[in-house]
């Protein structure tokens, strides 16, 4: 009887709770707004309206955008419900598979060169770009053996690869894509009840169809192995509860843009409650849904009281980012594995020597500095370059090469050589060969940094590198005490970092927006780019660590060997492990902010290139960072060369370039680490 008693006290506080909250959320949501509007005149808003400017306003532009918040919230709560139960993975949902870059990609892309497709609001293309990027997610994940590490980890490269594409796409057509930023991080505002009206149907049919096959969902929990003896369909069930998520997903994006984190955190809130069954799981969910994204955009309203709009994409993310480390700690906890030995990955297959490889290395980089310098909108001018490095070219033409094209390429070197080694740094430490500054959050945090420094206390551009290794240094933290507390687990600590990294770039969304910064040159900067650096940057970010930092890593680079033996031995052989691990990668640390502070968030190359040297020089740290250096400075010198011819006169940033090339990179290392 007391249980009884307990469940239905449980039942009343989920679903009738939920729903008094709901009805109070959005209260206050439609009391919200440039003009103060009196309680009573909402309620006679809403029961009784009138004809006057009070009752119109409540009644066309804030009660439709709190609908649009309930309806959007519990769509994507219940796509999240079943896309976990379909992956059998926790952590599932549409923006940590990516399937939310994917939607956005195609309606920028749709937008751009087939405005046709656009009808609707551009539900088909973005239901196209959705269905797409979870097939990929799960292909690429291993299909029916994906492990929920590995999912994410290839929800997470296929993001960064249709962010990527997506921001190229922004940025050569700002007029085309104009308004689509702030849609692109979410954002419930509505002009009228359009919205509304069209994604309800497509919301209701959806919600209807699953919980039909709410019992079906429950048998599949089971394992398939299990349904199918029942007599279940598994590939039927699950062709029709994808295709009715990815639904849900893409009319929420076609209405308000990709807000992520709402599926992760609602279904976990009833799974917390205790609720298994998918009927009142889906139920509780929409309900919840609903408040949780209600609740984030009151508060981007709170946060900022000028009403220019804040994206509440960016508040879930806050919100949703911690939700997603706890549930990685918790998960890592619930399945107790550790991981033993060394797990350096990427192994030598031709134990070149020093003597041979640097040398060869350096020529490569001079010749492509070279090629840089002589290569423009007019083409490759190896002559003219040639005679302006020897005095002989006229005074405009020697200015451009020597002051313009070289300190660019020199940056690009510096900047690549340094975040190399901070990604051969930050692989030792934490015996991860997933880590790099961008990868685990270093470099979110950096760009947070700066950007604070830039926008919110408006000081000079010489304090733009302390702010950034502030930053740096204020997600390390978090980063290291996580990491202990995962035992640095590599692939928990990869999961991690998708987390540190998502709250970061929250931050700094709500900065971009707050300092009204033009969407083409934010992109730029936040993509990373060598565009207009010159000799400032060199001296000021790059030189002086180079010349500080690297001397004092190459005389203790020996202890990454013994870090690589695990704790365990390390310790028998008289290291202090946890000192030495903190300060390596708070060197590790304030390398990456140089580079941030330098030339933007530009990623992967700290992951391409220790990777690459360890196939050409063998596991050992010493032959490893000279030839990690060159060939991280190798990479983004390429990188910067491209970026100016590809699409001259246009510029690609940089960092988009070595992301198209990293997201691929990381994915074959994943599937051959077999995580």
């Amino acid at each position: 009887m007391n249980q009884m008693m307990k469940q239905t006290m449980i039942g009343v506080l989920t679903f009738g709770g939920g729903a008094a909250l709901l009805c109070i959320l959005t209260f206050i949501h439609i009391n919200q707004g440039n003009v103060a509007i009196p309680a009573g005149t909402v309620i006679e808003a809403i029961l009784n309206p009138q004809d006057n400017l009070d009752h119109h306003t409540v009644r066309i532009l804030r009660l439709p955008r709190a609908v649009m918040g309930i309806l959007a919230g519990g769509a994507l709560a219940v796509s999240g419900v079943v896309l976990q139960t379909v992956t059998k993975n926790p952590l599932s949902s549409s923006s940590t598979l990516g399937i939310h870059s994917g939607t956005y990609f195609a309606v920028v892309l749709s937008t751009i060169f087939f405005p046709f497709a656009m009808f609707g609001n551009g539900i088909i293309t973005a239901f196209i770009g959705g269905v797409v990027t979870f097939l990929i997610v799960y292909l690429l994940s291993g299909a029916g053996n994906a492990t929920p590490v590995r999912m994410v980890l290839a929800g997470m490269i296929v993001t960064f690869l249709f962010s990527s594409l997506t921001a190229v796409l922004q940025i050569f057509y700002e007029n085309e894509v104009q308004g689509l930023f702030l849609w692109g991080s979410g954002t419930l505002v509505q002009n009228n009840w359009e919205g509304v009206q069209f994604s309800s149907p497509f919301i209701l049919v959806s919600l209807v169809l699953l919980l039909i096959y709410a019992g079906k969902l429950n048998t599949l929990t089971l394992g398939d192995d299990v349904a199918t003896a029942l007599g279940q369909n598994v590939r039927s069930v699950k062709f029709i509860t994808v295709i009715a998520a990815v639904l849900l997903t893409s009319v929420t994006v076609s209405v308000v843009g990709p807000i992520g984190f709402v599926g992760l955190v609602a279904p976990h809130i009833i799974k917390l409650i205790g609720y298994r069954s998918h009927i009142p799981l889906l139920i509780g969910s929409f309900i919840w849904g609903g408040n949780v994204l209600l609740l984030a955009d009151v508060m981007a309203r709170i946060i900022d009281p000028s009403f220019s709009e804040l994206p509440v994409g960016a508040i879930t993310a806050l919100v949703g980012s911690p939700w997603l480390i706890w549930l990685v700690l918790r998960m890592r906890n619930d399945n107790n594995t550790e991981e033993s030995g060394t797990i350096m990955a990427g192994k030598a297959a031709a134990n070149i020597s020093l003597t041979k490889i640097v040398p060869t290395l350096s020529v490569v980089i001079l010749i492509t500095v070279f090629v840089s310098m002589a290569s423009g909108n007019f083409g490759f001018e190896p002559i003219l370059t040639i005679n302006a490095l020897f005095g002989n070219a006229n005074e405009f033409i020697r200015n451009f090469i020597i002051e313009l094209r070289l300190p660019r390429s020199m940056v690009a070197l510096f900047s690549g050589a340094i975040l190399a080694v901070s990604g051969l740094i930050f692989q030792g430490v934490l015996r991860n060969p997933l880590a790099d500054p961008s990868v685990i959050g270093i470099t979110s945090g950096a760009g947070v940094g700066a950007l604070t420094t830039m926008y919110l206390f408006s000081v000079s551009a010489v304090w733009i590198p302390v702010g950034a290794m502030a930053g740096a240094f204020v997600f390390f933290l978090f980063v290291m005490i996580l990491g202990a507390k995962a035992n640095f687990h590599p692939t928990t600590l990869a999961l991690l970092g998708i987390g540190i990294s998502a709250f970061g770039s929250a931050i700094i969304q709500i900065l971009v927006v707050q300092a009204d910064m033009g969407v083409a040159s934010a992109l730029t900067w936040l993509s990373g780019t060598t565009y207009a650096r010159g000799w400032p940057e060199l001296l000021q970010f790059l030189i002086w660590p180079v010349l500080l930092f690297i001397p004092i890593l190459a005389v203790h680079i020996k202890t990454l060997d013994v870090l690589s033996l695990g704790d365990e031995t390390a310790k028998g052989l008289g290291l202090g492990v946890t000192s030495v691990r903190f300060q390596m990668a708070l060197l590790a640390t304030l390398l990456a902010a140089c580079s941030v502070a330098a030339v933007g968030s530009i990623g992967f190359v700290g992951l391409i290139a220790p990777h690459f040297a360890r196939l050409l020089v063998g596991s050992a740290n010493q032959k490893l960072l000279p030839v990690t250096m060159l060939i991280g400075g190798f990479l983004l010198v390429l990188a910067d060369l491209f970026s100016r011819t590809l699409l001259a006169p246009n510029e690609i940033p940089s960092g988009i370039l070595v992301a198209l090339i990293g997201a691929p990179y990381f994915l074959w290392l994943m599937k051959r680490r077999s995580v």
